[in-house]
């Protein structure tokens, strides 16, 4: 099958849109219509080189779209289904799966591979593989992929806001309300307000916090925060932690929880001033793979009680934790439409992610046909 997909030939190039072959389905595989992607960071990251995958490779794994073909073995869905995309498999059978910790599924091995189960190419043209990212490739009309990477699409989402909840939403609301334990009362700080940032800050209000300070340089971001449910923000950490020390009586935030575009080891140590005795850093961000150290005071850390954690997915269980988001956005709790800033054609994918850097947007959606 052919398709037009935005494919990244190597590091620093821009996203080419040029037709391609698209693989039918194998075993436990089934191909998708894609009707909208998520301009997540972390594709980016592979156009710096912060975090890339096997090139070439074709982009997006925030997708939401109709499933045209299944392949054998496959019991789930059938042609028609509406369905979302998630770049953390969900086997159901390894040890993380029966524990309840699917995020952390043995498949994950191959999230990052150049091909898929079986050693196939999802995607080639003229004879030379083409990878997907995350094993998705959804900045592409059509793609193949896993059945353990695709989760029901209730009839009632619309497909573009929903697109954000495989990535974005849900490794930001579970930032707060899974990793980070936010708990009613509790003074959360959020450190960079995107499209993750901001599910962070309706997942701690979601939780209960009483207060929610947004910390982001782009005064956009700062009064879309705002909107979203923040109820203080900082342009920048030391003005955060004036406002911390005045908000709790100096006893600073319970939980932070870090969602900049790029992470950078030096700034921990800042960040850890942010947080009380017995408080949280919960580390969603990306550092570039080059960067191997940190700089932050191990003892009065120690001493303090406090906690560095690493946040894969939100901790985020699909099956269960997708239908959670689906409840609050229904209620009125979770707002996922006003997310979508503004929405692109897959030929306009290079303006977005230009929009993306120069703080334009909460998040930018690819939308097909």
């Amino acid at each position: 099958m052919k398709t037009n997909a935005a494919v990244l030939w190597k590091i620093g190039d821009k996203w080419s849109v040029e037709e391609v072959d698209v693989a039918p389905p194998g075993p436990g595989e089934l191909t998708l219509q894609v009707h909208a992607a998520g301009l997540c960071h972390s594709d980016d990251h592979n156009v710096t080189g912060d975090m890339a995958a096997p090139m070439p490779v074709v982009g997006g794994h925030e997708g939401t779209g109709e499933v045209v073909e299944v392949g054998p073995g496959v019991d789930r869905y059938k042609p028609g289904d509406r369905v979302l995309t998630f770049p953390m498999p969900a086997c159901g059978r390894c040890r993380f799966c029966s524990q309840g910790r699917s995020w952390l599924c043995d498949l994950s091995a191959r999230t990052m591979s150049a091909t898929s189960r079986g050693d196939r190419y999802p995607f080639s043209k003229n004879g030379q593989g083409i990878g997907a990212f995350t094993q998705l490739g959804v900045f592409s009309e059509y793609t193949t992929v896993s059945e353990a990477q695709v989760f029901p699409l209730p009839d009632d989402i619309a497909y573009e806001p929903a697109a954000l909840v495989g990535c974005g939403v849900s490794t930001g609301y579970g930032a707060a309300v899974r990793a980070g334990g936010v708990r009613p009362g509790d003074t959360v700080v959020v450190i960079g307000a995107g499209g993750v940032g901001m599910a962070a800050v309706q997942g701690a209000v979601v939780a209960g916090a009483s207060s929610v300070l947004a910390v982001d340089p782009v005064m956009f971001k700062r009064a879309e925060a705002v909107r979203f449910g923040a109820t203080h923000t900082s342009a920048g950490l030391a003005e955060a932690a004036e406002t911390l020390r005045e908000l709790t009586w100096g006893r600073m935030a319970d939980v932070a929880i870090v969602t900049v575009g790029v992470m950078h080891g030096e700034w921990l140590d800042e960040m850890a001033g942010l947080i009380s005795k017995g408080g949280k850093i919960v580390m969603t961000s990306v550092t570039p793979v080059a960067e191997t150290t940190s700089s932050f005071s191990l003892t009065p850390f120690a001493m303090s009680g406090k906690s560095l954690i690493g946040n894969l997915a939100g901790f985020t269980n699909p099956l269960a934790d997708f239908e959670e988001l689906w409840r609050l956005h229904r209620a009125g709790r979770f707002e996922l439409a006003g997310m979508v800033t503004n929405t692109y054609r897959l030929d306009q994918i290079n303006e977005g992610y230009a929009d993306m850097h120069a703080g334009n947007n909460v998040r930018g959606v690819v939308v097909f046909g």
